[in-house]
Formats: structure tokens, sequence, C-alpha cells
């Protein structure tokens, strides 16, 4: 049976466009892969926040995986000198040693519609689309639609 995961990211979207492009592609769990959620400057999707939020206002379940997100290393050093394409040489490696797509599979089997949050506003340049890329790579049948 073919299942779909979603990404979204958040940076420049208003609350409301947010809640309203998850409930309309029907996503049942946000699954944030973000290495630092904890920052006053990410606003309503601060871990603790957006956890209440989706889960006692919107029936959306939140979870948080670090298993996902870059290292600091990788992170740092793009956001200061890196290419993108070296950016991907190096999370994609990560992805395989942390054997992300059992996970993945895992994350599958518990949600119908899950969503990879990450904060990058388009997929092109953010692990989001690396990791749904992967998994798409290695799980037969999984769709992916960016929000």
């Amino acid at each position: 049976m073919a299942q779909t995961i979603y990404t979204i990211g958040y940076q420049g979207k208003s609350l409301e466009t947010f809640i309203t492009q998850l409930q309309s592609a029907g996503v049942d769990a946000v699954i944030d892969i973000r290495l630092r959620n904890t920052s006053h400057l990410a606003g309503y999707t601060k871990r603790d926040t957006l956890a209440f939020l989706l889960q006692e206002g919107f029936g959306i379940a939140y979870e948080h995986y670090l298993e996902l997100a870059p290292t600091a290393e990788i992170l740092d050093t793009y956001k200061t000198v890196q290419t993108w394409d070296a950016y991907e040489a190096h999370f994609i490696p990560l992805l395989k040693a942390r054997a992300s797509e059992d996970l993945g599979r895992t994350l599958l089997s518990r949600y119908q519609a899950p969503c990879l949050l990450c904060a990058e506003p388009t997929p092109e340049q953010c692990h989001r689309r690396l990791v749904a890329e992967y998994w798409a790579q290695h799980i037969p049948g999984l769709g992916i639609v960016h929000l």
C-alpha cells in the first residue's frame, strides 16, 4: 500500500497558514527534525509550544527526532562556508550511518500522514527534503509531498 510523507517549513508562514496547510493535507503527525528547536526565536514552533498547540488544539501528534537532524558541525559549517552540494555530501552518509530508514518505517507504521518539519520555507535546500528522498529510496511505494 502506497503511503505519503509530507514535509513543511515554517519560516515566513503565519500560524494560521501553517496549521491550514497541515490540516488540508490530512497530516496526523508532525515529525520535528530540527537540531535546535527550543530558541525563543522559533516563535510558535518552539518545541514545547508547538507540541501543545498541535496536540491539544488540532489533534495532530508531535514527535522530535534528533536522529534526523544534521550534526551541529554539519549545520554550522554549512551556515558559514559550505555549499549545498557539500552539505548533502556530509548529511546523506549520516542518514545511512544512523539507519534512518528504520525510523522512517516505524513512523510510517504509526501514522497515516506524517509530516517532516524544519525551518526553511522551501525544500530545495533543506534537510527535510533529503530525509524524505532517502526514505523514498529505501521504503518501497513512499511518495513525497512538500507543503
